[in-house]
């Protein structure tokens, strides 16, 4: 009578059990990790001192992905060393314990390595989300359940079943062991590349040469080509002819020239924003309703920060067909004003330098060119003065600045003791008997400035 796999499995390693050889077995695998684990932790020292003398210094961030990545050495390490170990070891005595560590250490590897590629592509700001965890979690269970059935010997009964099972695609027939394939290859592709395009990004942002446009360009852009070679690698692998996407272009064509305008005309406008370089990363720009500083400039929309901390998601279409106010497009240096009235008495030749001196003294305010102080007009309650002055950092906003610079003329006009007139009115009621008005009045204490 045959046994099954896993019966098999279970009277070898019992067989190991009885014999001197399971204690070589043993002494192997503590002896792998072992060295693995005095590598990593090796190897952890020597970065850790370079990334505390680097200048300049090694962000969280950074130290962080590192980290991630040195985990997963311990494993790999260990699987290798098994492997060489397991090689060796054969020609003298049975290793069943040995086949049975090697696929454990390569499934703990896979885990890592799947964890820090997922989380190097999903959440690059350090930020898990509750749908990244179910993603981590199905993802183990996937390569727990792979070992479990490698290591038992049921994966070809698996697959033979899965080989049985047609099902009826149009006028062709595919098994489900081969969908199931065809899924697993692209999942995994389309991930790499997704992998490779996140490093590709971090390394172009990196470059000093590069304009910032330039380096967002061909960052979409290499991301893109990866992803589509991924795909269509994936399908050659699995045996599909890549002649029956023909027919899927044409359909994408026909509702791309009817429903998805839009979309297109935004994807496109976001190619020539970044090529003709007319709005860059950190410029600080109007464009109708909207107003803030760039933070993203993706393929479909831009992303403005106003000064309030909202974020405005702008088509990149009306960055192209409107008109757009770009505060730091060739010269970052940025004209404000702040108004003040002070009464006819004052003597303007004095006050002028005053204000002009206190308005330098606010720190945004540009020193290469100073404020100037001018007369605007005879107001009706007294001289209306505008003071004008220059900053050079628009993307930290206006508000704090003029803030700022009425405060230090405020406190200049009251230390020089400069009135600031507010309007006065004179009320008269017409057609209101003049007795009347007597009797109100009387006895009423007389307004300051008027005759009794």
């Amino acid at each position: 009578m045959n046994q099954t796999p896993l019966l098999n499995l279970i009277t070898d390693f019992v067989d190991d059990f009885r014999q001197p050889a399971i204690l070589w077995q043993a002494l192997v695998i503590i002896a792998c990790l072992a060295l693995s684990w005095v590598f990593v932790r090796q190897l952890r020292a020597v970065l850790a001192r370079r990334a505390d003398t680097a200048v300049p210094p090694v962000s969280v961030e950074v130290r962080t992905r590192t980290e991630s990545f040195i985990r997963i050495l311990t494993p790999v390490l260990t699987a290798l060393l098994l492997g060489v170990s397991q090689h060796f070891l054969a020609k003298f005595q049975s290793v069943n314990l040995l086949s049975i560590a090697v696929p454990l250490c390569t499934s703990m590897a896979l885990v890592r390595f799947g964890f820090y590629v997922l989380r190097r592509i999903f959440a690059r700001h350090g930020e898990i989300s509750p749908t990244m965890l179910l993603l981590e979690k199905v993802f183990t269970v996937i390569v727990w359940l792979g070992m479990a059935l490698y290591i038992t010997g049921l994966w070809p009964e698996l697959h033979e079943f899965l080989e049985s099972i047609v099902v009826p695609l149009g006028r062709n027939k595919v098994s489900v062991a081969a969908i199931l394939q065809a899924a697993i290859s692209v999942a995994v592709l389309m991930v790499l590349a997704m992998w490779a395009g996140t490093a590709l990004d971090d390394r172009l942002m990196k470059m000093q040469g590069l304009h910032s446009s330039l380096k967002v360009v061909v960052s979409r852009m290499g991301r893109a080509v990866l992803i589509l070679v991924s795909v269509l690698v994936s399908l050659s692998l699995v045996g599909i002819d890549l002649t029956v996407l023909s027919v899927f272009g044409g359909a994408f064509g026909v509702a791309l020239g009817f429903g998805l305008q839009k979309i297109a005309a935004n994807f496109v406008s976001g190619f020539i924003i970044l090529l003709d370089r007319s709005l860059t990363i950190g410029d600080m720009i109007t464009v109708g309703q909207f107003s803030g500083k760039v933070t993203q400039i993706n393929t479909r929309y831009t992303v403005l920060l106003g000064g309030d901390g909202v974020e405005s998601i702008v088509p990149n279409e009306m960055l192209i067909s409107g008109g757009v106010q770009n505060m730091s497009l060739s010269n970052r240096m940025v004209w404000l004003s702040a108004t003040v009235s002070v009464g006819y008495e004052t003597d303007i030749d004095v006050i002028f330098p005053l204000l002009e001196e206190a308005t330098a003294s606010v720190p945004r305010v540009s020193k290469s060119k100073p404020p100037s102080a001018t007369l605007v007009r005879f107001g009706a309650d007294g001289l209306d003065l505008q003071i004008g002055f220059w900053i050079s950092d628009p993307e930290n906003g206006t508000g704090g600045v003029k803030s700022n610079v009425n405060r230090a003329i405020w406190r200049t006009l009251q230390q020089h003791k400069v009135s600031v007139p507010f309007p006065q009115r004179e009320l008269r009621i017409i057609g209101t008997p003049p007795a009347t008005l007597a009797g109100e009045t009387e006895g009423a204490p007389t307004p300051p400035g008027t005759q009794p």
